[in-house]
């Protein structure tokens, strides 16, 4: 049976080259950065080079990154960090309502322990206005966190202009760009950004690994006690292959970046015009254009997308209905109902994401078996049962 793997903003394989790379320093040079001794130099050695290649793929200095174990604690140590060291000169965070949950939750967490937060609302593409965020700002302010580009949709967030605003306003500004790094150009001074939060396994990177950009003379408490890593920063031994294989692919991802993003571009737009033509009573959710390159999302009316799912997976492809890390809930996608997709057809969601592994040949098999699959699943549906009745009695009174 065919196989396709179209789930990459879940997580993307590991790159042959790196992972030989990552085995060497699990292997062989395994010493402890901290330790004084040879073994330990030598670790210590790889982990700055890697340092050094993550800070130039972003525009950055090597010492405002900050190592961790992926995009979710990035997300806790840029928003608790901020909140606890600027608690006195304010409380007010900005977010938004179609936020990774490693953001919202944190967010929600901060609101029991007396912060206040409002969640901007986005337009139906899931985009936010730059209007609503600087109406929302006060002299209470002291964090905007806002996602480069959303991980269930793929829009685009206009992060240049809110960075301004933030800037403008002397409010510090964190953005999650686990989904856009790769994948789009990512410059923290173009972008105009204080913190940025990145992940390694989204750009074929190991797992377990990732980075917080922190900008030069922003006021950060770590969330981590016991050590003296990472600047005082983030207690606990580095982890040297993650950090090494996560260097390496922040390289690659640029490198590879002119290349990549056209020829992904291509293969989305030919899912997009082939889905809608095959179908009806079919959605494209997100931006049209200021989406990534890469991402797929739709909705397909009167059916289950679980079932959507199930049934792709038996024809060997690999997708999803919206975030990982929500997977086990039977909740609708909070990113579609926040842009005003009505609960039953939120329910009937499909995000194919692409990456280097797939071909125009991947395509064609998506439109091949697709389409069969909906309709086969419309038609054991109740909700269709119930449309097509609908449908008859209105045309009986034309």
């Amino acid at each position: 049976m065919r196989r396709v793997y179209m789930d990459h903003s879940a997580t993307t394989p590991m790159d042959p080259e790196i992972a030989q790379s990552v085995l060497k320093y699990m292997v062989e040079d395994f010493g402890n950065p901290s330790s004084i001794h040879a073994f330990g130099r030598e670790a210590r050695k790889a982990v700055e080079e890697a340092r050094e290649r993550v800070a130039s793929a972003i525009g950055a200095n090597p010492a405002e990154i900050i190592f961790t174990s992926g995009g979710t604690e990035a997300d806790n140590m840029a928003i608790l960090g901020v909140a606890t060291a600027n608690c006195k000169k304010g409380t007010h965070i900005i977010t938004s309502t179609v936020e990774h949950h490693a953001g919202l939750d944190t967010c929600k967490h901060l609101e029991k322990n007396g912060f206040t937060v409002t969640y901007i609302p986005v337009d139906e593409t899931g985009r936010v206005r730059v209007a609503d965020v600087a109406r929302a700002i006060t002299k209470n302010t002291i964090l905007i966190t806002i996602m480069h580009a959303n991980n269930e949709v793929g829009t685009i967030q206009p992060i240049e202009e809110i960075g301004k605003l933030a800037r403008e306003k002397g409010v510090y500004f964190h953005v999650d760009a686990v989904q856009s790094v790769g994948k789009i150009p990512v410059h923290v001074d173009e972008l105009n950004v204080d913190l940025m939060s990145i992940s390694s396994h989204k750009i074929y990177g190991p797992k377990g690994v990732g980075c917080l950009y922190v900008r030069k003379g922003v006021r950060l408490t770590p969330i981590t006690h016991g050590g003296s890593q990472e600047r005082k920063r983030r207690a606990g031994t580095e982890n040297v292959p993650g950090i090494v294989g996560f260097g390496l692919a922040m390289e690659k991802a640029v490198q590879d970046l002119r290349d990549e993003a056209p020829r992904l571009t291509r293969m989305r737009d030919r899912l997009i015009k082939g889905i809608l033509e095959r179908l009806d009573h079919t959605q494209l959710n997100g931006h049209p254009t200021e989406r990534l390159p890469h991402n797929v999302n739709f909705s397909f009316q009167f059916i289950e997308g679980e079932s959507l799912l199930l049934m792709l997976d038996m024809k060997g492809v690999a997708a999803s209905s919206g975030s990982a890390c929500t997977s086990g809930s039977l909740d609708p996608s909070h990113v579609l109902l926040a842009m005003g997709i009505p609960h039953e057809v939120a329910h009937g969601s499909l995000r194919l994401t692409l990456g280097r592994v797939n071909t125009e040949a991947d395509v064609d098999y998506i439109l091949e078996v697709l389409p069969p699959i909906v309709e086969r699943l419309r038609a054991m549906s109740p909700l269709n049962a119930g449309y097509q009745v609908t449908a008859r009695e209105c045309s009986a009174h034309v």
